[in-house]
């Protein structure tokens, strides 16, 4: 189910692709899959049916443009598949808190590498502080928290990709 949600991402970001370049076909391959996306222009009014395709409507594209949706493509499919990350959860409800005090570094930030007993943040809850581990190991890629704010139990706080 994550694998189509992931497939159904990608394909929604090639759309987006189309309309930000005008494009009416792209075709994408990436090992044994391929993506053919095609739409119809829209019939506007006083315009006849047939097309006529010239240099200027012929769907070439300039360099500039061909590079622009190239690097677009690549971003979007080097792009980190949601089921590859490990979440790692709140065990409780309480407040997040990135430091050990307020003076202190952050425990961990985007690209911070972690092992399984490496406390990543705390949790404050009854004026108990509570380290929160990994419990993997990986690079962090995403804090989905902010420093100070309530966490229920289970909320996502971090997203790792795993070695």
């Amino acid at each position: 189910m994550a694998e189509k949600d992931a497939d159904l991402q990608k394909i929604k970001a090639l759309i987006e692709i189309m309309e930000q370049h005008s494009l009416v076909e792209i075709e994408v391959k990436q090992g044994d899959n391929k993506i053919l996306l095609k739409r119809a222009e829209p019939h506007r009014p006083g315009s006849s049916a047939v097309r006529s395709v010239g240099p200027e409507t012929s769907g070439v594209l300039s360099g500039s443009r061909v590079k622009n949706v190239s690097e677009t493509l690549e971003e979007v499919l080097a792009a980190p598949h949601e089921e590859d990350l490990v979440e790692i959860k709140s065990p409780i409800v309480g407040t997040f808190y990135e430091a050990p005090s307020p003076d202190s570094k952050p425990y961990v930030e985007l690209g911070s590498y972690v092992s399984p007993q490496m406390v990543v943040c705390i949790v404050e809850a009854m004026k108990v502080m509570n380290e929160i581990k990994a419990e993997t190991i990986g690079t962090i890629v995403e804090r989905l928290v902010t420093n100070g704010q309530a966490v229920e139990y289970g909320q996502v706080l971090f997203k790792v990709r795993p070695d």
